[in-house]
């Protein structure tokens, strides 16, 4: 077998444990890892890339399975399939999973997919390899009986989203309830958006008549108990109909515990947090020159450091299952970006009008490995949350572990204290002209990302190594990860 790359003197990171030199080199034949073992390097012929990874960390390609890329009108000022894959290779991430999202108005999803190709291809493809989620806002019979097995079966889309807030997403419990027998019976995982909107309404309206609207307030219209009623009512739909849900972006103590009840009761609830709930607080959202605008998204950044706190453990108990970045920017300084929000006459901020989301493709697995340098997490944890448990609840079944069969998508790491980085805009790779965590001090980035095979990101040669067009569409299979409770519930019997 020729070999075409071969990486020595790693530690190899899988989500279960590691494997230190001599015993972790690495062999990448045809963009696939053909072993792991010792001595390796003895089998490189003239033509087999060789790299030392200088006893730091090797990992699997990062999995970010929330990410938000040319989509609906706020697609002017968001990154494309492009800058938005390309930020994702130069922070470590070599696979995502994005939307298609579907309209109020739209009855056929199939074509909603299809749209979403063609956005892909006309951009020039992608820098990563990439999959679909379909966000579902008018679950017609026809969507659900006819369209999404097709989906599933023949365009490789094993998961949807759904909203239970704004106007033009919000879907009933009873609409919910539809979604989920049929993928359920699918075997697909239903993404959860949970904020009450009708008290998050109230709420604005109570502020907008006190002229309560600059950029922080959009915290104070969405306080901790809008997002853990919605979670707990998302959690008792999905017992009712026992079905797999993730909820997303959980942001608080509160959702947190409700997650982990119901997954001590065996459950198959799964959970999303984000690098934003991890490190920022809500005072950001109060600096001055409507730049608070910067940092909105939802559910809000938390003003206690009590929630942050109990994320990071619920990272290291296993409670949370994916960290994602929900990378849904919006530029700032753009009349169609974040300063919708802000009259440029009269200079008045109206909160509810800035579009929510925030760039975080690139930093998400760096923020991740701060965790891990500040002792919250361990590595082999990151490596849990940030890439195998992604790829497995999601169906992408060559993806997320290091091991022989596998895609080689790697990142390779500094060794601790060689790689000092400070964050800053003007560095990254997106398209948006800000980043939430400008002058962050991080312990580590990656040296290089390696995607199935073929190096994309060398830190020091020069940075971007990888061609758009290079990513790959991946059709995905269902999820593997915990199923209905009957599917073992029926089957397991005690000894009698």
């Amino acid at each position: 077998m020729n070999i075409d790359l071969i990486i020595t003197n790693g530690i190899v990171v899988t989500a279960s444990g590691t494997l230190h030199p001599p015993n972790s080199d690495i062999a990448v034949s045809d963009g696939v890892i053909s072993s792991i073992g010792r001595g390796l390097v003895a089998f490189a012929s003239e033509t087999t890339q060789v790299i030392d990874a200088k006893g730091a960390h090797v990992t699997p390609g990062g999995v970010d399975t929330h990410v938000h890329l040319s989509q609906g009108a706020g697609g002017i000022t968001m990154d494309g399939f492009d800058t938005g894959t390309r930020s994702a290779v130069c922070g470590g991430t070599t696979s995502i999973v994005c939307f298609a999202p579907q309209e109020k108005w739209d009855e056929d999803v199939i074509k909603v997919v299809e749209d979403y190709h063609a956005k892909a291809a006309s951009q020039g493809g992608t820098y990563c390899d990439y999959g679909f989620h379909l966000i579902m806002t008018n679950p017609s019979p026809s969507v659900l009986d006819e369209q999404l097995p097709v989906l599933r079966k023949d365009y490789g889309i094993s998961s949807v989203k759904v909203y239970m807030t704004y106007d033009n997403r919000q879907l009933t419990d009873s609409q919910i309830m539809s979604v989920l027998t049929q993928t359920r019976r699918l075997g697909m995982t239903t993404m959860i958006h949970a904020e009450n909107w009708d008290m998050i309404k109230f709420i604005i309206k109570q502020l907008e008549e006190r002229g309560q609207t600059d950029p922080y307030f959009h915290a104070v219209s969405r306080p901790p108990l809008v997002e853990t009623e919605a979670a707990y009512r998302a959690i008792c739909i999905a017992e009712l109909m026992d079905a797999p849900i993730l909820l997303v972006h959980v942001s608080t103590r509160a959702s947190r515990d409700h997650v982990r009840a119901a997954q001590t009761r065996m459950l198959p609830i799964h959970a999303e947090t984000c690098p934003q709930y991890l490190y920022l607080m809500s005072d950001v959202l109060q600096k001055p020159d409507f730049e608070g605008a910067k940092y909105v998204c939802s559910p809000p950044v938390r003003d206690s450091p009590d929630d942050i706190n109990a994320l990071w453990e619920g990272i290291a108990n296993g409670t949370f299952t994916t960290l994602s970045s929900d990378h849904c920017p919006s530029c700032w300084d753009h009349p169609k970006g974040k300063k919708l929000g802000l009259d440029e006459k009269t200079k008045i901020a109206k909160f509810s009008a800035i579009p929510n989301g925030l760039p975080g493709v690139e930093t998400r697995l760096p923020l991740g490995y701060q965790g891990v340098s500040d002792g919250r997490i361990s590595i082999e944890k990151l490596v849990e949350v940030a890439c195998t448990n992604p790829a497995r609840l999601y169906g992408l079944d060559k993806k997320g572990v290091i091991a022989p069969g596998y895609d080689a998508d790697l990142v390779i790491w500094y060794q601790t204290g060689e790689a000092m980085v400070t964050v800053e805009n003007g560095k990254l790779h997106h398209k948006i002209d800000y980043t939430p965590y400008e002058g962050f001090m991080l312990n580590n980035w990656p040296r290089y990302t390696i995607l199935r095979g073929k190096v994309v990101w060398a830190r020091d040669e020069g940075g971007l190594k990888g061609e758009q067009g290079y990513g790959q569409f991946v059709k995905r299979v269902g999820n593997m990860m915990r199923q209905p409770r009957d599917v073992w519930v029926n089957e397991w019997r005690p000894y009698v």
